[in-house]
């Protein structure tokens, strides 16, 4: 069983998609979904406390700025703009698939976890992330 998910996204953030994944899965088995793009991730993560997202999406910025800081004078892909080759700095750091367990058609995830695409560039995007319930 298969099916996609499209994340509207509108700059550096965490954005969550727990509930429609949560909507979409039954029986038992695993769930393994993979972000079709280079240039963002997915993430489980707190869910309770929005501070959490922002001081992750802060924390990369700091980690891989844009191409325009003087420590990133190194890089050459910078065709798309200065936030293109710290996204994919940052998407190769992080995953780009997850592997959920669920059983009798709910989500094994813990208390406080949800599912995110974690936006990595400036402009808004239009995330797919592919979704397969398997045995």
């Amino acid at each position: 069983m298969q099916t996609s998910f499209t994340i509207q996204t509108s700059g550096p953030g965490l954005y969550e998609f727990t509930r429609d994944v949560a909507a979409w899965v039954h029986g038992t088995g695993l769930l393994t979904l993979f972000i079709r793009h280079t240039s963002a991730s997915l993430l489980i993560q707190e869910n309770a406390d929005p501070e959490v997202r922002s001081d992750l999406t802060a924390y990369f910025h700091r980690l891989v700025p844009p191409s325009t800081d003087p420590s990133m004078q190194y890089l050459t892909h910078t065709y798309e703009g200065p936030d293109d080759m710290p996204a994919h700095i940052k998407a190769a750091m992080m995953p780009v698939s997850l592997s959920i367990p669920v059983s009798d058609g709910r989500l094994g995830l813990g208390t406080w976890q949800g599912i995110y695409v974690f936006e990595h560039r400036e402009r808004p995007h239009r995330r797919e992330v592919i979704a397969h319930m398997g045995p």
